[in-house]
């Protein structure tokens, strides 16, 4: 029971951040729970890391659980999501960082691991985030995850960078979609970040010119990243509709 004269208490926001387990998934899992949110962490296979992310959390605290699920599968993901609403009430945030990143010049790239791209990269991202549309609390957010190599157009990225427009389109309309739900919509377009994704098959010379390419002069981090999700997930209710290009100004 309060004393008399004692604000309620805030109810909590919830988040579901898929792909949670990943490189930038775990930033973004933790820096949500510093901001005081239950978070969901999703992952398809590895439990374990997941898990791992979810005992870093409630160690400092923080209110965690694993979720799994197959992105591009609604039925899964309709399951996903009412296991977090049982376990915490609701969900405010959903935060969709799940992806992969796979690159070839386009004369010769192999037109199964394409569609196997665009089924988690442009398929997953519609079905979680028609989820989201139908399910998430007024005052929430929705972040999905674009690319800067959009603008970059470096040879070698065209297959992931049209998995990632096709992610702007769904952003920029589903905002307009979701009018009087007080609900935002956006995007994150990393530059060059530094995750085991990014610099799978990279050579040292290469990942040192990409860099020096900005001008900060490095490469971003996965907390890097996470700061500007945590923005539009929390604070950042006037940013709505739009791709957040977070690349160190390398364009």
């Amino acid at each position: 029971m309060t004393e008399p004269g004692t604000p309620p208490e805030k109810p909590i926001r919830v988040a579901l951040v898929t792909g949670g387990s990943g490189g930038i998934g775990q930033a973004v899992s933790k820096r949500l729970a510093a901001d005081g949110m239950a978070v969901a962490v999703h992952y398809v296979g590895n439990r374990a890391r997941a898990e791992e992310v979810v005992d870093a959390i409630t160690r400092e605290r923080g209110q965690a659980m694993a979720v799994p699920g197959d992105v591009a599968d609604e039925e899964a993901m309709a399951t996903a999501f009412g296991a977090v609403e049982e376990a915490f009430g609701g969900i405010d945030v959903l935060v969709n960082t799940a992806g992969i990143m796979l690159l070839g010049p386009v004369a010769d790239f192999d037109l199964a691991a394409l569609d196997r791209m665009h089924r988690t990269n442009i398929r997953g991202t519609f079905v979680v985030d028609q989820q989201a549309a139908r399910r998430l609390r007024s005052g929430g957010a929705i972040v999905n995850f674009s690319t800067s190599v959009k603008k970059l157009a470096m040879p070698g990225y065209a297959p992931y960078a049209a998995s990632k427009g096709a992610v702007d389109a769904i952003t920029l309309i589903l905002a307009r979609e979701l009018r009087g739900r007080d609900i935002t919509v956006n995007a994150v377009a990393p530059g060059p970040t530094a995750t085991g994704l990014f610099l799978k098959g990279k050579d040292q010379a290469t990942i040192e010119n990409l860099a020096k390419a900005p001008p900060l002069e490095r490469l971003g981090t996965p907390e890097d990243i996470a700061e500007a999700v945590a923005y539009l997930a929390g604070p950042g209710r006037w940013v709505n509709g739009q791709v957040f290009y977070v690349n160190g100004g390398i364009i």
